[in-house]
């Protein structure tokens, strides 16, 4: 007689195809909880050094010397180390032009300038405009003239307008206007800007 091979099979547990991948899993799992695993995961973490680089800044007539990290930007270090906050951090990739500050008497974005290839820079910010009590022209123009609304971007503006003015670029407003382009006002109050900026070089 022939045997059925059905017949010939021996008995066992039917494991599905999900409970045979929960088992790899798990098997998986203790081998990496090895005991030379848990060891290295319970020792203390390694120290990592944090690289810094001195840098001696005169920033609004005041002398500062700072550690600073060389990935760290002007703006950073004004705004976190210096507590001048005045200067704003709008974008953050050089394209609002909030951040605009003077170094050696020129414009530029603090945002993309690295603190420390600035050692020994003249750092004009919108705190040191002001001088006993008394607003500079060109703050005093800008309320005059209304060249703000939420006031966010004024500072850039206004450093940057120094900036315009001391380079020569006031001969119109629509000179004005272009060598001010790099600074943004989300307001659209760029008439009060202009005539601020025309105002306050007529002073000058």
């Amino acid at each position: 007689m022939t045997e059925n091979p059905s017949e010939l099979r021996q008995p066992g547990p039917i494991i599905s195809r999900r409970e045979a991948l929960q088992a790899t899993a798990g098997a998986a799992a203790l081998a990496a909880l090895s005991p030379a695993s848990v060891a290295a995961a319970n020792a203390p973490a390694a120290a990592t050094s944090t690289v810094t680089v001195t840098v001696k800044m005169t920033v609004n007539g005041r002398v500062h010397t700072l550690a600073v990290d060389p990935r760290q930007s002007v703006l950073d270090v004004l705004r976190e180390s210096l507590n001048l906050t005045g200067t704003k951090k709008g974008c953050n990739q050089g394209a609002c032009g909030a951040c605009t500050v003077l170094v050696n008497g020129k414009r530029i974005v603090s945002c993309l300038t690295l603190a420390a290839m600035h050692d020994g820079a003249q750092i004009e910010t919108i705190e040191g405009l002001e001088k006993g009590g008394e607003l500079h022209p060109l703050q005093e123009a800008f309320v005059e003239h209304e060249g703000l609304q939420c006031g966010f971007c004024t500072p850039g503006q206004i450093m940057s307008g120094l900036g315009c003015i001391a380079e020569g670029h006031t001969g119109s407003p629509e000179e004005i206007q272009f060598w001010m382009s790099g600074n943004i006002c989300r307001c659209g109050a760029y008439p009060g800007i202009v005539a601020a900026i025309a105002d306050a070089a007529g002073r000058s």
